[in-house]
């Protein structure tokens, strides 16, 4: 064969070659987890509220959840992207503030969490207590907060009957459970007066002790039976904080405890690299093996880190 005939056969082989190695794809297509991260069946997202990391990590009032943090993966140096609370719902579902006002009554059209799920086949559901029922799209009752439930703005749900149902009462997660019905990303919300919020029986009239102590209660009573459950073992459960007192305005909301749990996730494993809300997105995205990155979790750094 002469040399000018070879020419195109050599190049055929070398964008052949090309294509193999570049290749995201799963055998059937759907995008590869990045290096070091498994593909759990389940991501569960909990968010708690309004405290920063010194006033959680080493407090003799939250023993649970301190407890997770030694014995699984702490992120010691992730901050919280604003204040108030709902720009940091919508960074950990768009990857954008979108508002930083807590009575904001608009809805959001940009992409979003659900919207990438739903494209890549996957399903969710936001399990959100005191919620008053299934597919509930309005304003709060408390102690349900709606500012606290990012879901309830998107278009994508609120457009859609089918689609709001995701939006359950908490009290639906034993149920789902129980008929093997769990879907592939939970958001968890405990209500204002579980969250650390408010205190345990409403309003503001508590110390602050008590109000993470009922956090903590809230998190062994119904959270730790979802991580021991052997049906969910190949699962990641994330629990990070919306964000600190208002006092720290580190990064924009100050600095806050996320801990990660599960099989594949490093035991006793403390992170000084710094993260923020739109990297535990695409944490959940890559997990996932969803493809579409909404917001800030398009150029975020990965989490692989935290994972075996």
């Amino acid at each position: 064969m002469s040399k000018a005939s070879a020419l195109p056969l050599i190049l055929v082989l070398l964008l052949a070659l090309a294509g193999c190695g570049g290749s995201s794809s799963g055998p059937s297509g759907s995008p590869t987890p990045p290096a070091g991260l498994s593909s759990p069946d389940h991501v569960f997202l909990i968010v708690l509220e309004n405290h920063g990391f010194s006033q959680v990590i080493g407090n003799p009032a939250m023993p649970f959840l301190n407890s997770l943090a030694s014995q699984h993966s702490l992120a010691a140096n992730y901050f919280a992207n604003t204040h108030p609370s709902i720009g940091n719902y919508f960074m950990l579902t768009t990857g954008q503030i979108i508002t930083n006002d807590d009575g904001f009554t608009g809805t959001v059209s940009d992409d979003n969490l659900a919207r990438a799920l739903a494209a890549a086949g996957k399903n969710w559901k936001a399990y959100l207590q005191s919620l008053p029922g299934i597919g509930y799209t309005g304003g709060d009752v408390y102690p349900y907060l709606k500012r606290h439930n990012p879901f309830a703005y998107f278009t994508d749900v609120i457009g859609s009957p089918a689609t709001a149902a995701n939006m359950v009462p908490f009290r639906q997660i034993s149920t789902d459970l129980s008929s093997g019905s769990l879907p592939r990303f939970a958001l968890i919300v405990p209500d204002a007066e579980h969250n650390a919020h408010d205190c345990p029986s409403g309003g503001t009239a508590c110390t602050d002790t008590d109000k993470l102590a009922a956090a903590d209660s809230w998190l062994q009573t119904n959270i730790n039976p979802l991580i021991t459950n052997s049906a969910l073992a190949n699962s990641v459960f994330i629990i990070t904080w919306d964000e600190a007192a208002d006092t720290d305005t580190a990064n924009g909301g100050g600095q806050v405890a996320t801990v990660l749990v599960g099989s594949h996730v490093k035991p006793a494993f403390r992170s000084n690299t710094f993260f923020q809300h739109q990297n535990t997105l695409r944490l959940i995205l890559d997990l996932l093996q969803v493809s579409d990155h909404p917001g800030a979790s398009t150029t975020a750094g990965g989490m692989n880190e935290f994972f075996q």
